[in-house]
Formats: structure tokens, C-alpha cells, sequence
């Protein structure tokens, strides 16, 4: 049996993570890691104190996306990238030039954000259906990242 590399044995934690999720579209979640060691963990959620979709329901709106398809999306919780870089900033932990590693792609707002923060990497398990931007900005920031399926996530009440 071959030993896993460092990148499985972080997208493999992802699933573990994911069951912490408290909205049941996408069931994302993601790991900051610098030099193999887990820096921060997040999923996706409602923010602290808030009601969750998962005991209250979705608070979904129509969102316009540059291919002019109208989807619909929750507005209720906080993204996994976002929660990771947001628990990483609570306690004081550095995350620049790390990689994260995430189920999906990253929407564009998250995108923004871990350039921002100063992650140099992203691995993804699926890609997003409206990915287009995200990438256009992770290449013009110089962000490496890779997608481990070829396939898009999907989930109920997308459109």
C-alpha cells in the first residue's frame, strides 16, 4: 500500500469537516495549512448565535451571474473559506503564503478574501458553476490552484 500524499491526507479531513455544516447545500468545508500543519479549520455555517438553515430553514435570494443565469442561494451562513480565514484571525494565527484546501471552488467573495489574506494555493475537491471570475483573479493575482474532479457541485434549489 502506498503512503498518501500530504494533499489526500488534507482533502480527505474535508468530508469530517463538512459534517459540522449547518446548511445542507454544498456541505463545504476547508483547511488552512502552512508546512503540512493545520492552521485553521472552517465550514460553512451560520454566523455565531445566528439561527442555522439547518433548524430554521434556507433564507434564499435570486442572484444574477455573469452567464445571466438567475440562481437561487442561501444567504443564511457564512462560507467555508470565510470561516476559516475569519478562525484563523480570531486566534491570532498568521495564514500568509498557506494553502486551502476546500470541497468546492470558492465563489468570488471568498476568492477575494484569500488573496487578501495571502494564501499562495488552493486545492479543490469539485468546481463551482460559476467559477469564471474567481479563477480570472486568482491567475491575475498569481494564487495557484487545482481541481481534483472534473465536475461541477450541484445541489437542490440551485436555480
Amino acid at each position: 500500500m502506498t503512503r498518501m500524499s500530504w494533499d489526500e491526507y488534507f482533502m480527505k479531513m474535508l468530508e469530517a469537516i463538512s459534517g459540522r455544516a449547518t446548511c445542507d447545500r454544498g456541505k463545504n468545508s476547508a483547511i488552512i495549512v502552512k508546512n503540512k500543519r493545520i492552521l485553521a479549520t472552517g465550514y460553512v455555517g451560520s454566523p455565531i448565535g445566528l439561527p442555522h438553515c439547518d433548524d430554521v430553514g434556507h433564507l434564499f435570494r435570486d442572484v444574477l451571474h455573469t452567464d445571466g443565469e438567475i440562481r437561487k442561494h442561501c444567504v443564511r451562513t457564512t462560507h467555508a473559506e470565510a470561516n476559516a480565514v475569519a478562525n484563523a484571525a480570531r486566534f491570532g494565527v498568521g495564514i500568509d503564503n498557506s494553502t486551502v484546501y476546500t470541497k468546492m471552488f470558492p465563489c468570488l467573495d471568498c476568492t477575494k478574501l484569500l488573496i487578501n489574506s495571502g494564501i499562495k494555493r488552493i486545492v479543490v475537491q469539485k468546481d463551482y458553476h460559476a467559477s469564471q471570475d474567481s479563477k480570472m483573479f486568482l491567475d491575475e493575482a498569481g494564487v495557484k490552484y487545482e481541481i481534483w474532479e472534473n465536475e461541477k457541485e450541484e445541489y437542490d434549489n440551485q436555480k
